[in-house]
């Protein structure tokens, strides 16, 4: 008996994109698929949009806007599925997606696999383009990676049922990062994830925007509080004594976000910055970057870091002289 697959797709006001995704779930080769889209209160044509479909999908519309992790937790509730398939509003997937990921979990006996996936911008002069495939890859060790700033797509995972119901679902306290936090808890609730190359997911996006460009410091709080979630269960889990391994992710991963927040709060790229040294004391930020590497190797990181903190901030500080509409002080 083939197994149920549910797809849950959270939407708010995605007039623009929400039917194509939606055609894309339809049109998919493997044919036991529910489609549950949970309206998080859109105020555009986006219900409209939804209810054309009829019997074809589930769907459901909030009463007030609560955010794309409680609808995605709704979905998940009202779901049967014994494969579970996130999708964003404005993503797709192809159509021989989901049935290439349930063969592979099936083969491997693993709880989730992702796999490739590319950026298809959308212009306002109505021109399309699609980018170089993103390869996330097979990773030793994929805790350490997401610590450390690795990510794949949203749309490119398919995890069995259990592996969502162990991980406590998603984290409604998250604005930002929600797929960061939500996947690293998959695996910390013990969650065996394996790749599958092959590019069959498609992440949209209209002009430049993304999460991070259009609220930095709001993505950079998110990201901030999934670290300092990550390091709170590692000291439960070990103990109070975090393997070196993880340390030394982590000691990245805060590091990734000192540098996010030089041009927001100074303060806290310092205190970051001395983070990842009380984590790891022999930290070295990770670059291919030859001059950075000589003086970090000569100097040490700490008074490799003044050099170029000032550096930066004195050449963002001349860029909004010269242009104050595209400066980094005003991101």
């Amino acid at each position: 008996m083939q197994k149920l697959v549910s797809v849950i797709i959270p939407c708010f006001n995605a007039e623009r994109w929400i039917a194509e995704t939606i055609d894309s779930c339809l049109k998919q080769t493997y044919p036991y698929i529910e489609i549950i889209v949970i309206d998080d209160f859109s105020t555009d044509n986006s219900m409209e949009i939804i209810k054309s479909y009829g019997d074809k999908i589930i769907w459901e519309r909030l009463s007030e806007n609560k955010g794309g992790c409680y609808a995605r937790n709704r979905g998940f509730a009202l779901s049967k599925g014994e494969y579970i398939q996130f999708l964003d509003a404005d993503d797709l997937i192809l159509p021989e997606k989901i049935e290439r990921q349930i063969n592979f979990l099936e083969e491997t006996g693993a709880d989730a696999v992702y796999g490739d996936w590319r950026f298809q911008g959308h212009q306002s002069n109505g021109v399309i383009f699609l980018e170089q495939v993103d390869k996330p890859g097979y990773q030793a060790d994929i805790l350490q990676s997401l610590i450390e700033n690795w990510w794949t797509a949203v749309a490119s995972l398919l995890y069995r049922r259990t592996a969502v119901e162990k991980s406590g679902g998603w984290d409604e306290n998250f604005s930002a990062a929600q797929d960061r936090d939500f996947f690293i808890s998959v695996i910390m609730a013990g969650a065996k994830v394996v790749y599958q190359p092959g590019c069959y997911s498609i992440y949209r996006r209209y002009g430049k925007v993304t999460v991070s460009t259009a609220s930095k410091q709001r993505w950079v709080e998110n990201h901030y509080k999934v670290l300092q979630k990550v390091e709170k269960k590692l000291l439960q889990q070990y103990q109070h004594k975090i393997p070196i391994n993880y340390r030394r992710a982590l000691a990245h991963g805060y590091f990734e976000l000192a540098r996010d927040y030089m041009y927001i709060d100074y303060s806290e790229y310092l205190r970051l910055s001395n983070k990842c040294l009380t984590l790891c004391p022999d930290f070295k930020h990770k670059t291919k970057k030859t001059m950075y590497k000589l003086v970090q190797d000569i100097c040490g990181f700490r008074l490799c870091e003044q050099f170029v903190s000032r550096g930066l901030l004195l050449k963002a500080y001349i860029d909004y002289k010269i242009n104050p509409r595209i400066s980094k002080f005003n991101s």
